[in-house]
């Protein structure tokens, strides 16, 4: 089996945490190559270990200036943000979990929420527990950020490494009122986030009951736990974090408090409501992805920063750019990604490597989706974010790029005790660069001495190829690289982490003395040593190391071989050509592997559980240290050994080729259950197999149904004579919370946030009355429209029309909201705040959103931003088992019968028989075209999309298993607003995005079905 140099777990976190850790398994410790450096070349004092630090309730985790220690063991924090409530299917949380693990990562960030006033919701997908135990079973931390509404953050480590964050406080990401429950926006009046009583007496419960499910799950208590952009000042602001970390005390949370300052604020490191550990969150590249090959340059001052603020803690980045979110009519997130893609994570990544950062966590790694109404105002359905796994659940070269980072990170223990010693701008001591256009950091393990060169562009955002030398001090002497080549090369937007006196595995004899190819790997996998190089196909790559055993050299004319002066080492060189893998050393003690960039990616490095009992068992550097090398399939989840047998599970995209690096014991592999028949034995010493994996299913032979046979009926009853609005709220009240109104006769009109609200102002003509103004507010993107009695008016922030008026009259408004925006705009007014006939008053107001309001909508297990108050969604049309068979039959794409303005609602059902074994990735297309309508997308009852399609840019819609129902019959509804008196046709399509076989096991559907309603 394979055995890694192991000092730690890692943690990650975001916003303000609580670090929270369980006692390990046991496991043996590292062994180490200690290196003697002759005097003459010897530049490291003598190393001695700084005093830790602890928040005096827990020794389980302590800290120094370098990282984090748990039990006694260094820990890299590498860890990305997944918000599960942004896949409201619990069954495929571990997806996610083990996708962050196959790419190297330790950590993951969630958060919860709190829908009313008195109501603690942690049920169905709102479960904090299931989390936890699906991380645990992945072998993952979480870093839990629980907010009143979804982003109040409580970190967990290691199993828990908590992130403080109030109930009633905001996570921002992008979500409504950035995550402040609704509810406090009118219910309370002070300044949120501060000491004030109401703000205090809103969160106190809801952090008591978030502490109940933290408590059990710190790591202390065996369990994988681990607030946000904030200021400290005013000192009211201070108090209420100090009164925050009061309660998450007396509660009994004993991890240590960090937190997330949004840029170089230095707030809370010292003084009321500091924390234990100070990170702060950085976005370098912005948020403009209409330009996604312009370039801002790294952030030059992050390691000077932390040296002035908190030189005594180890540097931490709860939040980088891992994505970007995208604007109502934006470019879309494809263009998101190229933004920050490989390229930008190479870069913007390493350089916080060379600032000595050890805790870092990516924002997003996994973004999902905005459904229902999830979102501030300025996104949309999508959160895809371009992240690292797409919104579909899909991996692509953003995740390659972050597992060949992941992989190195985990693969060698020297880099989390590093000193920075020196870099361009100022000196570096022993090193000298021939070549201005190279920009090198020089980082140094003081006790082992291995150093970490790295090297980007002078002008980070260069989309030019430089050449370059470098000299480095090692442990036998000064070197000028390249020594068997005439330069260096570097591209544009890229980077380069070169090694000196770098061991690898577990005997001191696999030692590196410096290498220009990058590391992918390095540990002992059975009894031999291994190590894994990469480099780019049309460059050439060095590495001077030291053989040992009986082995042929690589049968390559693009390899080779020369003694090296260095007593016991042996140079060799990679020619530019080299595609694919290649055997550079294979004997009885080491395996040294080379291969290109895109091959190394599809090599994974699963953790093999070695004792089953054991509290950590699959968390690696935890309950095991061993590994195997796997290459070839799409994904690999998970792998273990027994009686000389691999066991792999994972995913499919395509026929593969296996390569397998293996103990020698290791005779046979399976796949997902069955033999892989056409393994064989490497000539060496054993334990590299290879083989074939058959793809058998493809997106042609799935059959996905064609969408028709779709009822039809008009949503917009409010409009027609007799209807009546008596059980409709009286909108009376003449005071409120949240910004004044602009004008009108004293009455507030402010209603619901989530989703359609429809307002009905009633006044009797008395023939004098031509026009009417009304200021509606409904967030960024949101469509008003207005009629009066059944006269359609216009779509418009305002309007007036000269239609005589005589008797009872009644203007009605539509009004769509996306909701709150994030602070300091939370109270955004969303409503009419401002009304006014030109002759007259208004007699009355009315005001209908979702059925039920804050506490008695009727569907719990969707929740309470699902629903909104068009008529066909207060009566439940929407929702699996409703009888449409009296309904008109009509065609989608036939638009409204009317041709002009108002709400239709189309429902039809399909069937899907989709093998068992696979993932299908699923996507539903709406036209492209500009068209004067919006359009609510209805899965099996789920809100599941907003399509816009006068503003875009989104049109197409991936909805995942669990809300679809991938063996059974599914019900599609669509919800179709005309804005303008003329005919719209839109079309939808159920379309295969992905077929992937494997998948991450069975995946429950929970779609409750329609029952009676008393519809308002």
């Amino acid at each position: 089996m394979a055995s890694n140099f192991s000092d730690g777990p890692r943690l990650a976190s975001n916003k303000k945490h609580l670090f929270s850790f369980k006692e390990p398994a046991a496991v043996a410790p590292s062994r180490r190559a200690t290196m003697f450096w002759p005097d003459v070349h010897n530049v490291i004092a003598a190393a001695t270990e700084p005093p830790r630090k602890s928040d005096n309730l827990t020794e389980v985790v302590q800290w120094d200036n370098y990282t984090l220690f748990v039990n006694d063991q260094r820990i890299f924090v590498h860890s990305g943000e997944f918000h599960p409530f942004r896949l409201p299917v619990p069954d495929l949380w571990l997806d996610i979990f083990q996708k962050m693990v196959a790419a190297g990562l330790n950590t993951a960030s969630r958060a919860l929420s709190n829908p009313a006033p008195g109501v603690l919701d942690f049920d169905e997908w709102r479960e904090l527990q299931p989390v936890l135990d699906a991380a645990k079973l992945a072998g993952i931390w979480i870093i839990l950020r629980p907010g009143m509404s979804i982003r109040e953050n409580l970190p967990i480590f290691l199993y828990p490494f908590p992130q403080s964050r109030p109930s009633i406080s905001q996570i921002n990401a992008e979500t409504t009122a950035g995550g402040i429950a609704l509810w406090a926006t009118s219910r309370t009046s002070s300044e949120f986030r501060t000491n004030a009583t109401d703000f205090e007496d809103a969160w106190t419960p809801y952090i008591a009951q978030v502490a109940s499910y933290v408590v059990p799950n710190q790591v202390s208590n065996n369990g994988p736990i681990l607030d946000n952009e904030y200021s400290q000042n005013p000192i009211e602001r201070a108090e209420y974090f100090a009164q925050l970390e009061a309660a998450y005390r007396q509660d009994g949370v004993v991890i240590p408090l960090t937190y997330n300052d949004p840029g170089e604020g230095r707030n809370f490191v010292n003084g009321t409501g500091a924390v234990d550990i100070y990170g702060l969150d950085s976005y370098p590249q912005g948020f403009d992805c209409s330009h996604p090959e312009q370039w801002n340059p790294v952030t030059t001052n992050y390691h000077q920063y932390h040296e002035e603020v908190n030189p005594g803690q180890p540097w931490y980045i709860p939040e980088f750019q891992g994505g970007s979110f995208d604007p109502w009519g934006g470019p879309g997130f494809d263009a998101c990604e190229i933004l920050t893609g490989a390229d930008f994570q190479d870069v913007f990544n390493k350089w916080n490597w060379a600032s000595n950062v050890k805790l870092i966590s990516y924002y997003m790694l996994y973004g999902g989706t905005n459904w229902g109404g999830l979102p501030e105002p300025g996104v949309y359905t999508s959160y895809d974010y371009g992240s690292s796994i797409r919104e579909s659940r899909a991996i692509g070269s953003k995740f390659d790029e972050l597992k060949r980072q992941g992989i190195f990170l985990r693969s060698t223990p020297n880099f989390r005790k590093t000193d920075w010693v020196g870099d361009t701008s100022s000196t570096i001591p022993g090193v000298t660069v021939n070549g201005s256009e190279a920009y090198v950091t020089f980082l140094r393990n003081p006790d082992t001495g291995t150093g970490f060169f790295l090297v980007r562009q002078a002008n980070s955002s260069s989309t030019a190829n430089i050449s370059y030398q470098i000299t480095v001090p090692t442990s036998e002497g000064t070197f000028t690289l390249p020594t068997t080549y005439s330069a260096l090369t570097l591209y544009g937007r890229q980077s380069r982490v070169y090694v000196t006196d770098y061991t690898f595995g577990s005997s001191p004899n696999s030692h590196v003395l410096w290498s220009t190819a990058s590391v992918f790997y390095a540990g002992t996998i059975g009894s031999r040593d291994v190590l894994f190089l990469y480099g780019d196909a049309d460059q050439y790559a060095e590495t001077i190391v030291m053989l040992t055993g009986n082995s042929s050299q690589a049968q390559s004319a693009d390899v080779t071989y020369a003694p090296s002066s260095v007593s016991g080492h042996t140079s060799v060189t990679f020619l530019p050509g080299i595609t694919g893998l290649v055997t550079v050393w294979d004997s009885d003690t080491q395996l040294v592997l080379f291969s290109d960039p895109v091959t190394a990616a599809t090599f994974w490095a699963p953790p093999i559980v070695t004792d089953a009992s054991a509290p950590f068992a699959n968390y690696f550097q935890f309950g095991t240290n061993e590994t195997v090398l796997v290459g070839g399939p799409y994904l690999v989840r998970n792998a273990s050994i027994a009686g000389g047998t691999l066991a792999l599970r994972g995913d499919l995209n395509a026929s593969a080729t296996l390569t397998v690096v293996a103990p020698p014991a290791v005779t046979a592999v399976t796949w997902n259950g069955a033999p892989v028949d056409t393994m064989v034995q490497g000539a060496a010493a054993g334990g590299v197999l290879t083989g074939s994996l058959e793809m058998t299913l493809s997106a042609s032979s799935l059959g996905v149904p064609a969408l028709g046979a779709w009822r039809y009926a008009d949503s917009l009853p409010e409009v027609q004579p007799g209807f009546s609005d008596a059980d409709w709220v009286e909108a009376n009240h003449t005071a409120t919370n949240i910004t004044a109104m602009l004008y009108g006769d004293g009455r507030v009109l402010y209603g619901g946030c989530e989703n359609e609200v429809l307002w009905r102002g009633h006044f009797t003509g008395t023939g004098s009355e031509s026009a009417v103004n009304l200021t509606i507010n409904g967030g960024t993107a949101f469509a008003g429209s207005v009629w009066i009695n059944n006269y359609f008016i216009n779509s418009t922030w305002s309007s007036s029309s000269e239609q005589t008026t005589r008797y009872d009259n009644v203007i009605t408004v539509i009004q769509p909201n996306v909701c709150a925006h994030e602070p300091p705009l939370e109270r955004s007014p969303r409503g009419i705040p401002g009304f006014q006939l030109n002759s007259g008053n208004f007699t009355s107001w009315k005001v209908q959103g979702k059925l039920g309001g804050y506490t008695e909508y009727p569907d719990k297990t969707r929740g309470l931003l699902n629903e909104g108050g068009f008529y066909a969604e207060r009566a439940g049309w929407h929702l699996p088992g409703f009888d449409t068979s009296s309904w008109t039959a009509r065609n989608l794409s036939e638009g409204l019968p009317s041709g002009s303005a108002g709400v239709g609602f189309f429902v039809t059902t399909f069937d899907l028989a989709l093998p068992a074994g696979t993932d299908t990735l699923m996507s539903f297309q709406f036209d492209t075209s500009d068209q004067p309508y919006r359009a609510l997308l209805f899965v099996n009852g789920w809100n599941y999309g907003k399509r816009v399609a006068n503003i875009g840019p989104q049109t197409k819609y991936p909805v995942p298993q669990g809300i679809l129902d991938y063996n059974g019959t599914n019900t599609l509804a669509v919800a179709l607003w005309a804005l303008e008196d003329t005919p719209v046709s839109p079309t939808l399509d159920l379309v295969v995005d992905y077929v992937l076989e494997g998948g991450v096991g069975s995946i429950a559907v929970n779609n409750p079905p329609y029952s009676a309603r008393s519809v308002a």
